[in-house]
């Protein structure tokens, strides 16, 4: 691990130390702006270009740059100068990229990455003639003119979106059968959906695999709500596309706390240069809060949320897919497909025990009663299933109010992305689901079943 350290702080050094000198090249030259055409040869790349390439570059180690926060400084930078613009709007982008890096001072000390975009700002800003004073906005991705529709295929289908193959629903249409979706959800304390439909409240601290197949890789990371308790939920996400045929490009998207970028980690917003790209997007719902990824490819949409302080994830994914396991792989750990192992599984029925189920005023290490967690989560829902159930649970094991919204946005995202409408509910019984509204049927026939004994009964002693 070490010589890995070292090897990569001399690699970031070498790119550090070319930019600086190509920056000083510049300075002593009187020549056309970089990056143009001139007299039908390339310019060579100007200092900016060579800060982007530095950017991304410190980007794809995650290890040294998400744990300073300065992914986030790094993707808004590119998105913003991806495009060549007026000096102006460099001179923005550059205060604004500069005013995000200073406010990763206190944890980046010390950190290559933070040192290296300091000191690339300070050259850049100097080169460009801007300012430390002016327009700060957090710089946005110019959206350059799109090109005209190109002309309609003798078959008169559209291909502007990338060739048949990259629509999996498109690719399937000679298929009489259509796809079986699945869904999975991950949620609060954590409570897991799995793709059969399992509902299980699990511990799982720390770095778990949720899906793993041909096509993508999902990981969470799962902290301690409450210091002593059992009790975790997600603070960091993320999700790798594996590079498919003409599609799209491996892409990498990486949430955490207070971190939930609307784009790749390499800023970029689809699947890449392929002529089917456009089939993998990232899509802000609502910022900072609510993002989603539409996989058209592979016919998959993944719902990523922070609520709270935490992150939630849901994905509706065709069964094909779900079960394209790379050859070799031990699909045993995958949470999405066979649950949470039995040892990191956490019963409800013990913490409405200690909640006080039957005795309605004991409190336990929250500071809501059993009762009152019923009552605050009925007012999101209203139906006893097993979300309500982990909303009861989170808010016994946590006190944190923000878990019954993160019950509530899973659920929604169950309407949205479950393909069967008769099971967005689940109810507990013992033995995972059941149909709990047949319980007052069954109720009400043993009755009626005793009340014909009686008066059975009344009868022959009559006679």
């Amino acid at each position: 691990m070490a010589l890995w350290t070292t090897a990569l702080w001399v690699l970031k050094s070498w790119v550090v130390r070319r930019t600086s000198l190509h920056i000083e090249k510049e300075r002593s030259e009187v020549r056309a702006r970089a990056g143009w055409m001139v007299m039908g040869k390339r310019g060579r790349p100007s200092a900016l270009d060579v800060f982007r390439v530095l950017v991304v570059f410190l980007s794809l180690f995650p290890s040294v740059s998400l744990q300073c926060k300065i992914l986030k400084c790094n993707s808004e930078f590119w998105a913003a100068t991806s495009n060549s613009g007026p000096e102006e709007e460099v001179c923005t982008a550059l205060r604004a990229y500069n005013s995000c890096v200073r406010r990763t001072a206190r944890t980046c000390r010390g950190d290559l990455a933070y040192h290296s975009a300091q000191h690339g700002i300070e050259d850049l800003m100097s080169q460009h003639n801007c300012s430390k004073e002016g327009p700060t906005s957090q710089p946005r991705a110019r959206t350059p003119i799109p090109p005209p529709p190109p002309p309609l295929l003798p078959d008169s289908q559209e291909r502007s979106d990338g060739p048949e193959v990259c629509h999996y629903e498109r690719s399937l249409a000679r298929n009489p059968a259509p796809p079986n979706y699945t869904h999975c959800g991950f949620f609060g304390d954590p409570h897991l959906r799995t793709f059969g439909d399992d509902f299980q409240t699990c511990k799982v601290e720390g770095a778990w695999p949720l899906i793993h197949n041909k096509y993508l890789s999902v990981q969470v990371t799962n902290t301690r709500v409450v210091p002593g308790s059992m009790a975790t939920a997600t603070s960091k996400l993320t999700i790798i596309f594996k590079n498919f045929q003409e599609c799209v490009d491996q892409k990498m998207y990486h949430a955490e706390t207070d971190e939930l970028p609307a784009a790749f980690a390499d800023g970029s917003k689809n699947g890449g240069d392929r002529n089917g790209a456009n089939t993998l997007r990232v899509v802000e719902k609502v910022p900072g809060q609510h993002v989603e990824i539409q996989a058209r490819y592979i016919g998959t949409t993944i719902v990523v949320r922070q609520v709270g302080r935490y992150l939630t994830f849901a994905v509706r994914m065709p069964e094909e897919v779900v079960n394209s396991v790379e050859e070799g792989d031990n699909q045993d750990l995958y949470l999405c497909l066979h649950g949470c192992p039995a040892n990191q599984r956490i019963d409800f029925r013990s913490v409405r025990a200690r909640g006080g189920e039957s005795q309605g005023a004991t409190r336990t290490r929250s500071s809501f009663t059993y009762q009152s967690a019923k009552a605050k989560c009925k007012e999101r829902l209203p139906v006893e299933d097993l979300y309500f159930q982990s909303c009861v649970f989170d808010l016994l094991s946590s006190g944190d109010i923000n878990f019954t919204m993160a019950a509530y946005y899973a659920f929604e995202d169950v309407k949205t992305l479950h393909s069967n409408s008769k099971k967005y509910h689940i109810y507990e019984n013992g033995h995972g689901l059941s149909n709990a509204p047949q319980r007052g049927k069954l109720s009400l026939f043993f009755l009626n079943l005793l009340a014909v004994l009686l008066w059975i009964e009344g009868c022959t002693v009559y006679l």
